[in-house]
Formats: C-alpha cells, structure tokens, sequence
C-alpha cells in the first residue's frame, strides 16, 4: 500500500467533496471515459459523496466491452481449429459471443491460454513451431505498445507462426463521437490517466476547443478522481473548457515519445466498429502494411459470421452512458457474473460488473445493511 494511501485519505476526501458541494450552483453531468475509473467511482463510492446537481455518466472505456462481437464471433473460430495455440489475458476467456466463450472452446479441446504479457505468446510461437500461435490483442492506447512489440519481435526472430487478432480502439475520436451524437447531455470528460501516459494529452486540446467541454486527465485512486472532478466542476462554473492534468505524476503533455513511435512502425488508423455502440472513423488501428502478415484475420480467412447480441442486453445503452447498469431489466437477473448476457458483466471494467459486485442493484435499505456488514468484518 506504500505510496497508495496518500491517495485514499477519507479527510482529504470528505474536504474536497465539500469543495465540490460548495461550487455546484447547477446540474452538470460528466463523463468518466474509462472502466477502470467507473470501478474506483463504484466501489468507493465517490458518486454518493457528490451534490444531486452531479450525474457520473459511465463511458465506453472497457476494451473488452466495445470489442465488437463478429471480432469475439471470429476469435471463438480460430481457437477452435485443430494445430491453434490461442492466447489471452484472462478477461476476455468469458466474453460472450453469439454462441459460447473462449471458455467453452477450451472445454472442447480447444488449446486455448491464458497469458500475462503479448510477448509470453511470443514464447511460445518460438516454442511450438509446429503450431499457430494467435494473441488476442484487445485495448485501448494502453496496451498497444506491449501488442506492437510482439510483432515487432516475432518479425525480427522470423517466427511466421506467431499472429495477432488485433481489436485496438483510440480515446480521442470516442469523445469526439459522443459529443456528435444526438441527444448527448454530457458536458465534461475525465480523461484516463494511463492511456494518457502513453499517448501524452496534446490530441484533447482540439475537442475541448470544438465541443467547448472540459478534460481533466485523471488517475484512478480516490483522491485522483475527486480532484479531476472538481476541476471539471470549477471549469464548467466559471465557463471555461480548457484540457488540465491532475496525473502529473504520471502523464505529460507529450506522453512516451518510444512507444509511439513504436505504434507508427507497427500500426495505422483504421474505422472500428464499438460493441453496442457501431463504426467510429478513424477510432481503432489496424497492422500496417510492412506487418500484414501478422495478421490472424487475414491469415485465416474466417468468413461466413453470423452475429446475433441477445435481445434482452442493452450493453449497448450501457457504453453510450444512455442508462445505468442498474436501469437494465436484465441486470441482476437474466444478466449476472456467473451467466453474463453481454461483456459490460464480464469485464475487471465493465460498468454491470462494477454495478453487480459494489451492490448497486439493492434497495437502499440493503446497501446501508450490506455496507453495516463489511464495516464490522472490517474491525473484527
């Protein structure tokens, strides 16, 4: 915990929620664009120490969410051919395609793995040349760099059995999309701190210019959060729209100048469709041209998906920020952890997830016994 409980100081806490309490004259909703912030805004119940005038508007930032589901449909397909080690972090194992998991492809015989790094399926591919070794790169800016490397180092070792199933998907023209969508009523962004740790924040200048919203680039403790949120509530009082850095410790204005230029080499943008959501232009990357060959979509021709999402999931309203988790009707019933209808309930940063595991779909009377509970476990 060294160095994390300066963040999760309950004082300093509860002072800047008076701040922020103190500064509200009138509604304002904002949008925290990553999972991983919903998570920490969920489970430590930030949005309960904010005035009613604040509404936290949940935003598409879970990678394995808004993967779309021909890509899972076609990932489901390559793991289930005969001489295919297929590779994974363990997050996307139980995301729902249209028929089954990666899971119950392993349940098959499918040989398929669960690694820590791209570069551990690298390994392998050297290990097995006998087989066709496929990564599932999934992610946002984040992850890209580690995925980049893998191809990089597999063409430099010559392994022509290493592939990447690629399914990258960029922060900036998501803004951009939710802020062009009609009906949007969101009116300021939390950026996240760790995407910006790669890509630098210089991309966000131009949206908070043409949409006139603020973004904060934050980070994920609870002091992180609440300080990027009264920043944005000071902005949107006294009318400016400007882009902060409240993650200096981590972020610069320039962001890891290697690791792009690492990206470049390897990658170009490309249109993406987003789970639930459709195609953004120029919001994904895709391998260029000098790294086609590593491409597992390309290298094994899967044609012929069908894709059908399961009528009772609004996901899809989830990630826009349209509704809450909780205001699902299958949420909590049809949909839970254990039989999840949609990715949002699969993922470490799925909004349901965060919704389901912090108790968030219990009466209130429920909660304060729920929250009774873990304080006496707590002092026992």
């Amino acid at each position: 915990m060294k160095y994390l409980t300066e963040f999760r100081n309950g004082d300093i806490a509860q002072k800047i929620a008076r701040e922020i309490h103190l500064s509200v004259t009138r509604p304002w909703k904002i949008m925290e664009v990553c999972g991983g912030q919903t998570h920490s805004i969920i489970k430590n119940g930030i949005d309960q120490m904010l005035p009613a005038e604040i509404e936290m508007v949940h935003g598409p930032g879970c990678p394995v969410c808004v993967t779309p589901l021909e890509l899972i449909d076609k990932a489901l397909a390559i793991a289930s051919q005969p001489g295919v080690i297929f590779c994974s972090f363990g997050d996307m194992l139980r995301v729902p395609g249209t028929e089954g998991d990666l899971f119950q492809v392993k349940g098959r015989g499918g040989d398929v793995r669960v690694v820590y790094s791209p570069l551990d399926a690298v390994e392998l591919a050297a290990k097995n040349p006998e087989k066709q070794v496929v990564f599932f790169g999934v992610g946002f800016e984040t992850t890209a760099p580690a995925n980049a490397m893998s191809v990089h180092l597999a063409r430099r070792r010559g392994l022509r059995n290493f592939s990447l199933l690629v399914s990258h998907v960029l922060v900036p023209p998501a803004i951009a999309a939710i802020m062009s969508s009609p009906g949007n009523q969101v009116q300021g962004f939390l950026a996240a701190g760790h995407v910006c740790s790669v890509m630098g924040y210089w991309e966000y200048p131009p949206l908070a210019e043409k949409f006139g919203v603020p973004i904060v680039v934050t980070g994920f403790e609870p002091l992180d959060l609440l300080d990027g949120i009264r920043r944005a509530v000071l902005q949107l009082e006294s009318g400016r729209r400007e882009v902060e850095n409240a993650y200096t410790r981590v972020v610069t204005f320039e962001g890891n100048q290697p690791a792009q230029k690492l990206l470049k080499e390897v990658f170009e943008v490309t249109d993406r469709a987003w789970r639930g959501i459709g195609v953004i232009p120029k919001s994904g990357w895709r391998l260029n041209a000098d790294y086609r060959e590593f491409d597992a979509e390309l290298r094994f021709k899967i044609s012929g998906i069908h894709t059908e999402e399961s009528p009772l999931c609004h996901a899809g309203d989830v990630l826009r920020g349209a509704i809450k988790p909780a205001q699902c009707p299958a949420f909590g019933k049809e949909c839970t952890p254990r039989h999840p209808l949609g990715a949002t309930m699969v993922s470490s940063e799925g909004a349901c997830a965060a919704y389901y595991n912090y108790g968030r779909f219990l009466p209130a009377e429920q909660l304060a016994k729920v929250g009774k509970v873990t304080s006496g476990e707590a002092h026992a």
